[in-house]
């Protein structure tokens, strides 16, 4: 097994967090074990990327494998195990050593990187602990889930799944955090965070708005002129719409509280735009009725689109 995880991942020693996360995204998904049946190799590669990731995905486990406290395991190197168990006189001897012959910054500043890991034991012994990695996943989910919430299972890289409670309203680009749900912590430290990129799928014809919910409704020549009840779709469900006689194409009715849940708890509201449609095939007693019919002379429904 490979044991530099920058070579891994194939990514420079200076490389940002995000191009991480990136690296290990595009890898796992090329060698994930689901993808990849009974391909010994791609599970073994899948392991590898998986473990480089448990390491540089942390900030915390990056600071000590770069210092060399740590290997690609996350296991204490043999020589972090003879500072970190030295007494505390040869230690102070080593620092004033180093500090009159100028060599300390060898040490590479380990006193202040690991004060923040260190814990004191019986013995005059101590060790690290650090925060498990944050497990960074993207899941693609249906509007109305979105709109209304739903628990969904998630697959994990490494083959695990997770339950998500997705809220309602959640948005699309949404990150969902999920404590102590990431990789497990170093000696017994806390486990990291799940953090969960929602994308949400687009709907047939609901169209987000903010906290309002869009749609457009097709009505016949007929309800439209008539007026009267209509069926129309809304988010939780069908309702009876009561159209005006002479409903314009283009009318915009509001539906409230049948919109996306606010962070206060109430909701948007469904804005249902009036589109009059023709039937797809020619009805010739209609055209017949308006052929028979003289428009008035001054009406014109394109007068105000004069430029």
């Amino acid at each position: 097994m490979r044991t530099d995880p920058y070579q891994i991942l194939g990514v420079k020693r200076a490389a940002s967090q995000k191009d991480i996360q990136s690296a290990f995204r595009k890898l796992a998904k090329k060698y994930h074990p689901d993808l990849n049946p009974g391909d010994k190799k791609a599970e073994e590669t899948f392991k590898e990327i998986s473990a480089a990731h448990e390491i540089l995905g942390d900030e915390e486990k990056r600071k000590l494998f770069d210092l060399g406290a740590i290997d690609i395991n996350g296991s204490e190197t043999a020589s972090q195990r003879q500072r970190q168990y030295a007494n505390a006189d040869d230690f102070e001897r080593g620092f004033a050593r180093g500090n009159s012959s100028g060599n300390f910054s060898d040490m590479g500043g380990f006193e202040d990187i690991f004060s923040s890991f260190m814990s004191n034991r019986g013995g005059g012994k101590s060790e690290f602990r650090s925060k498990g990695g944050d497990l960074h996943i993207s899941m693609d989910i249906d509007f109305l889930d979105a709109l209304n919430g739903k628990s969904v299972t998630v697959t994990l890289p490494e083959g695990g799944t997770l339950e998500v409670a997705i809220p309602a309203g959640t948005r699309d680009g949404q990150t969902l955090r999920l404590r102590g749900k990431g990789a497990s912590g170093f000696r017994g430290g806390p486990s990291g965070d799940a953090l969960i990129e929602v994308r949400v799928r687009p709907h047939p014809f609901f169209v987000r708005d903010g906290d309002d919910i869009r749609m457009d409704l097709p009505v016949s020549l007929r309800e439209a002129i008539l007026g009267g009840k209509v069926r129309a779709p809304t988010p939780t469900g069908d309702v009876q719409l009561n159209l005006k006689p002479h409903s314009n194409s283009g009318m915009i009715l509001r539906l409230k509280g049948k919109g996306a849940k606010r962070q206060d708890g109430s909701n948007g509201d469904l804005l249902v735009k009036l589109i009059i449609t023709l039937p797809e095939k020619p009805d010739p007693a209609l055209t017949e009725f308006f052929e028979s019919k003289s428009e008035q002379a001054d009406y014109n429904p394109r007068k105000n689109m004069t430029i």
